[in-house]
């Protein structure tokens, strides 16, 4: 994996998060410009998957046996703003906002795990 990509996609997820808390406190539903900032983060985590899937094709593998445990966190990390933005459009209140803040605060604790994995760092069992 790309260590700066993994961590791009963990600062601009807690960015979000940060935005998004700052605006549910304010008593505000998410606005466009949330959306946007949605959409950048969800960005990454696509190119992410994208060199991870090419990594995986390509012979590499996460170190010990925890190659489906990656792919999971792999194809689990692009899905995680798609569901809370889903969310925040038919909650149009502060919990909205609420929703998108814990969603890319999970998403940020997911790029953790998916770097601590290709880096060996899974228990099975």
């Amino acid at each position: 994996m790309l260590t700066p990509l993994t961590v791009a996609v963990a600062v601009a997820a807690l960015l979000l998060a940060a935005w998004c808390g700052y605006a549910a406190l304010r008593d505000q539903p998410v606005k466009d410009w949330h959306y946007l900032g949605m959409g950048l983060v969800l960005l990454l985590t696509i190119v992410q998957l994208a060199i991870g899937v090419v990594q995986l094709s390509g012979g590499e593998r996460p170190s010990g046996d925890s190659t489906v445990v990656f792919a999971s966190y792999l194809v689990a990390v692009p899905l995680c703003l798609p569901v809370v933005a889903m969310v925040s459009l038919g909650e149009r209140t502060r919990w909205g906002s609420a929703t998108v803040a814990a969603g890319a605060l999970v998403l940020a604790v997911l790029q953790l795990r998916l770097d601590d994995v290709w880096a060996g760092g899974v228990s099975v069992g």
